[in-house]
């Protein structure tokens, strides 16, 4: 290699390198795989969280009662009807596990 093409390599790196610090980009000579283009992406999180309006009905322990009450009240008006949970173990499973083949 020639002095000429020596002190061009120098003063490319050095502008590379310039460059980098100037602009805040990371030098990368050899090329090789880093995971700075994922480490530099901002996080998600936040900005999908604020999309979604704050739920008032999460602090009212009085508005959480009343679902209840109403969940209950449905559950058992299903329940007198016949069309409510069956009790644990008693399920579809329960009959076929048993050799039982329900119909």
């Amino acid at each position: 290699m020639s002095l000429k093409s020596l002190l061009t390599a120098a003063a490319l790196q050095g502008v590379a390198e310039a460059r980098a610090r100037i602009f805040g980009h990371v030098l990368n000579p050899t090329g090789k795989r880093s995971p700075h283009k994922i480490l530099r992406k901002k996080l998600i999180g936040d900005k999908v969280a604020q999309w979604y309006p704050y739920d008032i009905k999460n602090d009212d322990p009085l508005v959480l009662a009343r679902e209840e009450k109403q969940r209950l009240a449905k559950l058992e008006m299903l329940k007198r009807r016949g069309k409510g949970a069956p009790k644990k173990g008693q399920g579809k499973r329960a009959f076929s596990d048993a050799g039982i083949v329900a119909h």
